[in-house]
C-alpha cells in the first residue's frame, strides 16, 4: 500500500496512511515521510500499536537520538521506561501509578501545558519529536500545535523588520518559573543555564521563515526584561490564534510527529488522577540557531 498524506488544517498537519510503523522503513519511505514533515510540519499516524524499540527505530530514520540529559528533574533511579531511550511524558511514577499532585516531578512536568518547542533550552535544539499514545486519559489531554511559519507570514513588514535579527535566552527555569516553580538545586540551576536562540528561524530545506517562540524564552538580548517579555507575549498571542492552531484529540495508539523548528505545541489540562501514558522519541538537531556565548 502506497503512502498517502491528507492535509488536516488549512496551513499544516498531514494524516498519513499506508505505513505500518512496526516494520522497518525503506529509504524511499523515510524520504517521503521527511518530505512530508518539511511540508506539513506535523504528521499524524493512527493505529500504530508499537513497542518502545519500534518507536525509536522509526525515529532514527530522521537523525540521531537526542541525549535526554538536562531536560528534566527526574533522577535516573526513578526512571519508569526501559533502555530504548524514549522520553517519559506520562503522569506516571516508576510504580505505574499517577504521580501525587504535590510530587516535585509532577509540578515540574505541568510546564508542558505551556506553549513550547521541545528542547529550545538546549544550545542545539531538537529537530523532530514523535509522541506515541499508550494509555489515553479519558478527560482532556488534547495536544495543540501552532504553525509558526504561517504565524510569521501573517506579521506586518514593520514587525518582521524589528524581530528578524533578535536573539532570545531560553531556559527551563523561565517556563517553570512562570507557573511558580522556583525550587531548584544548585546542580539543576547549572544544568538549566540559559542558552541563546534566534527569534526567527529559516528552514534548511524550503527556506521559509518561522517564529521561534517557546515558554522557555524569557529574555530578549538588547531589551529590558519587561520589554522583552512583553514582545514575546505579544508574538505568542499572535502565533497561537485559532487561525494557526490544530487540536489533536488522542486515540489509543496514535503517533504524532512534529518539527520543532516550524511549530510550537502544548498539552491541555487533564484528569491527573487517571493514567496518561505518552512516550516521546526525540530526534536531535544538528546545529545551533546562533553562536553561543555566556547568557548571564
Amino acid at each position: 500500500m502506497a503512502i498517502a498524506i491528507r492535509q488536516l488544517h488549512k496551513h499544516f498537519v498531514g494524516e498519513v496512511s499506508g505505513l505500518d510503523l512496526r516494520k522497518p522503513l525503506t529509504k524511499a519511505e523515510a524520504a517521503e515521510i521527511e518530505a512530508g514533515m518539511d511540508k506539513y510540519a506535523v504528521l499524524v499516524f493512527h493505529g500504530q500499536d508499537i513497542t518502545d524499540d519500534q518507536q525509536m527505530a522509526f525515529a532514527l530514520n530522521f537523525g540521531e537520538r537526542e541525549n535526554p540529559h538536562g531536560g528534566n528533574i527526574t533522577k535516573q533511579k526513578d526512571y519508569r521506561l526501559g533502555s530504548a531511550g524514549l522520553n517519559d511524558v506520562s503522569n506516571l511514577g516508576k510504580d505505574g501509578k499517577p504521580l501525587a499532585r504535590d510530587s516535585r516531578v509532577h509540578l515540574f512536568n505541568l510546564g508542558n501545558c505551556l506553549w513550547h518547542s521541545d528542547s529550545s533550552f538546549r544550545a542545539i535544539p531538537a529537530k523532530f519529536s514523535l509522541l506515541s499514545a499508550r494509555v489515553v486519559n479519558p478527560k482532556g489531554g488534547n495536544t495543540e500545535f501552532a504553525d509558526m511559519r504561517a504565524a510569521y507570514d501573517a506579521l506586518d513588514g514593520e514587525t518582521k523588520a524589528e524581530i528578524d535579527d533578535l536573539i532570545c535566552e531560553h531556559s527551563l527555569m523561565y517556563s517553570r518559573g512562570s507557573l511558580g516553580f522556583l525550587d531548584y538545586t544548585e546542580e539543576e540551576k547549572q544544568m538549566f543555564k540559559p542558552v541563546l536562540q534566534r527569534l526567527v528561524r529559516t528552514h534548511p530545506v524550503h527556506a521559509r521563515k518561522s517564529l521561534y517562540l517557546s515558554s522557555h524564552a524569557g529574555a530578549v538580548r538588547g531589551m529590558s526584561m519587561p520589554e522583552g517579555r512583553l514582545l514575546l507575549r505579544d508574538l505568542t498571542e499572535h502565533a497561537t490564534q485559532p487561525e494557526f492552531v490544530y487540536v489533536h484529540k488522542w486515540t489509543l495508539h496514535d503517533l504524532v510527529m512534529w518539527d520543532n523548528r516550524q511549530t510550537m505545541h502544548r498539552v491541555r489540562r487533564y484528569d491527573q488522577s487517571q493514567p496518561r501514558d505518552m512516550r516521546r522519541a526525540t530526534v536531535a538537531g544538528t546545529m545551533p540557531t546562533v553562536a553561543q556565548e555566556a547568557a548571564e
